[in-house]
This record gives C-alpha cells, structure tokens and sequence, in this order.
C-alpha cells in the first residue's frame, strides 16, 4: 500500500474511550524522534466546545499539539460536530452531510507538508461516518494501512479478535496493534497482554502503561512504529 512507503496509517480502535487519540498522538511524536515530519489528522470529530476560530475538539488539538509541521485545524478536522455522539447522529443534528471529498483534499494538503499522516478513525473499526459511508471506505480512498489500538480491559481478547477479522473481512490491510493501559485494576494483564501477541496476526507496536493524566511525547518511548514483531 502506497502509505507504508511515507509511513502514514489509519488508527482504528476496539472500541469507543478506548485510546486512540493519545495512541495516535504517540505515534506522531515517535515518528518525529525518527527525523519525520509527521502530521495528525482527526477527520471527523464529534464532541466539540465553540471558539473564537469555530468548533475544536479536543481530541484533534491533541493531534495537531503532537504535529510538526503545525498544520490548520481545518485540516487535521475537516468535520467538527458540535454534540458528543456518534458521527451520523452528531451531522444530522448539525445540519450537515459527510463526504469524502472534503477529506481527501484536506489529507492531501496534510501529506504535501509531511513525510507521515496519522490519521485517527471514529470508535471501534465497525462504527460508520456516515448513513452511507463507512470506515472502510475512507481507508481505501486514503489507501492506507491499519493500525489497531487495543484498550486492555476485560474482554479486550474478543474485541481485539473481532476487530481483526472485521478489518481483514474489509479488505484492509492491518499491519500493526497497539495495547493501551486503560484499567489499572485490571487482573493479569500481563497474561492477558501476551494472549493478544500470541493471537493477533499482525506485530505489536507497543505497549502504552496506564496514566491518569497522559503525556504522548513520554508515551512514545514504548512505541516502535513499523515493528515486524
């Protein structure tokens, strides 16, 4: 796929709350400890605050935070919806329709400026953008790779699972996965950790300990983008 070659992906999840943003971020500030201009790009966001300069979500100022190149919000989210639902819902209340054309070009500019694009999906790999559009249609127009970010948690096992035959079902290619401490409770997650290496089919990237308050740049030290296991 074209975006191996400039080391962009598209980051998709277990599940919703799951961690993708700060994953997503972490991998941009691991891609620029390796010299790369590296950009994040939230396409479409729901749950947004009104400002001065228009709706911000706070995930996507998470990516443009871990930029460099600094690009236009506008571009790293071209869609910004103001109510914290799912994307269809969250449009229809805004009065708007999603389209790929807006994202395409937005990317485009992205990818002019960078070496890598991250670009982080919606929830789990299964939730759409749209009524007629799903993820999956936006990774092929993007014609990236898949990068799976697993919280561990109970049940992170299936999940994980699932979500890998769903993208494979999809005709995407996944090349990498991410677990993310997300329960510090948790019982055995070293165990349950090494079930997941033993059973997904693609290569661990890392693995992410649990913060309360996290910090991408400190993440990312547990990141080894690309990895071939």
């Amino acid at each position: 796929m074209r975006g191996m070659d400039n080391h962009s992906f598209y980051v998709t999840g277990t599940d919703t709350g799951i961690g993708k943003s700060v994953v997503s971020a972490a991998l941009l500030h691991a891609l620029r400890a390796r010299g790369l201009r590296a950009v994040g790009m939230k396409p479409v966001a729901s749950g947004c605050e009104h400002t001065p300069g228009g709706w911000r979500n706070d995930d996507a100022r998470l990516l443009r935070a871990a930029s460099a190149p600094r690009p236009d919000y506008a571009d790293v989210n071209p869609y910004a919806l103001p109510n914290p639902l799912a994307p269809e819902l969250a449009a229809a209340d805004a009065g708007v329709t999603l389209a790929l054309a807006p994202i395409l070009a937005a990317h485009a500019r992205l990818a002019a400026q960078s070496d890598a694009v991250v670009v982080e999906g919606v929830g789990g790999w299964a939730a759409p953008l749209s009524d007629t559009l799903d993820q999956i249609d936006l990774v092929r127009a993007l014609d990236l790779p898949v990068v799976l970010v697993v919280g561990l948690r109970l049940g992170c096992i299936n999940h994980a699972r699932l979500t890998a035959r769903a993208i494979a079902a999809d005709g995407a290619r996944l090349v990498g996965w991410v677990g993310n401490g997300i329960d510090p409770t948790m019982d055995r997650c070293d165990d349950v950790f090494a079930l997941l290496q033993a059973r997904l089919p693609v290569p661990c990237w890392g693995r992410l300990p649990f913060s309360a308050m996290p910090d991408p740049q400190a993440l990312a030290i547990h990141l080894q983008v690309g990895s071939r296991g």
